[in-house]
């Protein structure tokens, strides 16, 4: 008899529904609430997040079903679930955390009917992208949002709002916080904004040229921290040699401030460092229309430079490597120092 009144299984839609219902539950928190009754709330709700996942994912007795990925998909936002679960966040649990910022990223991945739906819902909710930049500053939240955040970005329209915004600057002290792994985040976060949307990041960078490579300069690339350095020189060469920033490059080059910070970095013990610089170095030699105080400063340094050349090596051999620093040795060699005009 028992078998007759089994409950029928949830839909992927049923699925979203309660987990929304739950969630205005948790958001609105009264005080009169029996805290019974809500722990019981809760655990229904990290249970309900957690079988979201598995339709998402799968598990490991079965793939995930694409029908029933396109119903949740297509459900979760027909309504505000995603703005409930953010806001909501800071009340779970840390695995239903974990959870839900998995079901968050995998949602921006799926197509409904050939469609992106997540980025239809984010443009008319971009304020969201606030509370996941701020939640850098909170310790507890900041590599839930930070996750979240990245997955949301694979959107041009979304990056290019997280672009345009006064967040940007908060980039460069994000970066610099004394916890190692959110520094990382955020560092990794910084990185896809200014590698992912190739024209957006170029339109950015050519309007914000002044302000950024200021801050850029004097927060990254001259931090007192080792590791900030590194990365900063390794995406600086990752940015000016992307032929989409081709003018921003050649812009830089023309900087004496510029080339002044990338001899440092080429004279640092680290070798990785040096190395990553030498990349952004060349691109300053190899300019045909130096700018008369840029030679000035090479051909000052030039028997410095040769001689930091002559021993400079990749651990690996590296054909590419050796026939860019032949060419860069070749370049400071010629040069004749520039009547000023």
């Amino acid at each position: 008899m028992k078998a007759l009144f089994k409950s029928k299984p949830k839909t992927p839609a049923d699925l979203v529904r309660q987990t929304r219902d739950l969630l205005i539950f948790v958001d609105r928190g009264g005080p009169d609430t029996k805290e019974s009754k809500r722990d019981e709330k809760m655990a229904e709700l990290s249970k309900l997040i957690r079988d979201l996942k598995q339709v998402l994912y799968g598990d490991s007795e079965s793939e995930p079903v694409a029908e029933a990925c396109a119903q949740l998909t297509q459900e979760f936002f027909r309504e505000n679930t995603l703005r409930l679960l953010i806001v909501c966040l800071p009340k779970l649990n840390l695995e239903t955390r974990k959870d839900a910022t998995q079901v968050v990223a995998n949602l921006q991945r799926q197509q409904v009917q050939s469609r992106l739906i997540a980025c239809d819902y984010l443009e008319k909710n971009i304020d969201l992208m606030d509370i996941l930049v701020a939640g850098y500053e909170n310790t507890d939240l900041a590599l839930h949002y930070g996750a979240m955040l990245r997955e949301c970005i694979r959107h041009q329209s979304v990056a290019r709002y997280v672009l345009e915004s006064e967040h940007m600057k908060k980039f460069f002290d994000y970066i610099q916080l004394p916890n190692f792994d959110i520094a990382s985040d955020a560092a990794a976060t910084f990185k896809e904004l200014l590698t992912r949307h190739k024209s957006t990041v170029a339109e950015f960078l050519s309007k914000n040229y002044d302000w950024f490579f200021a801050e850029y300069n004097s927060k990254l690339l001259e931090s007192t921290n080792y590791i900030t350095r590194r990365q900063a020189v390794k995406l600086l060469g990752d940015i000016l040699l992307d032929r989409s920033n081709s003018a921003v490059m050649t812009r830089y080059v023309c900087s004496r401030d510029n080339l002044r910070i990338l001899m440092n970095l080429l004279r640092e013990s680290s070798k990785s460092i040096q190395i990553e610089a030498f990349h952004v170095f060349k691109l300053f030699a190899a300019n045909q229309h130096k700018p008369p105080d840029i030679v000035g400063i090479l051909v000052t340094n030039r028997s410095k430079l040769l001689r930091l050349f002559a021993d400079f090596k990749t651990d690996k051999e590296d054909e590419q490597f050796e026939a860019d620093k032949a060419q860069v040795v070749k370049e400071i060699a010629a040069l004749e120092p520039k009547e000023r005009p």
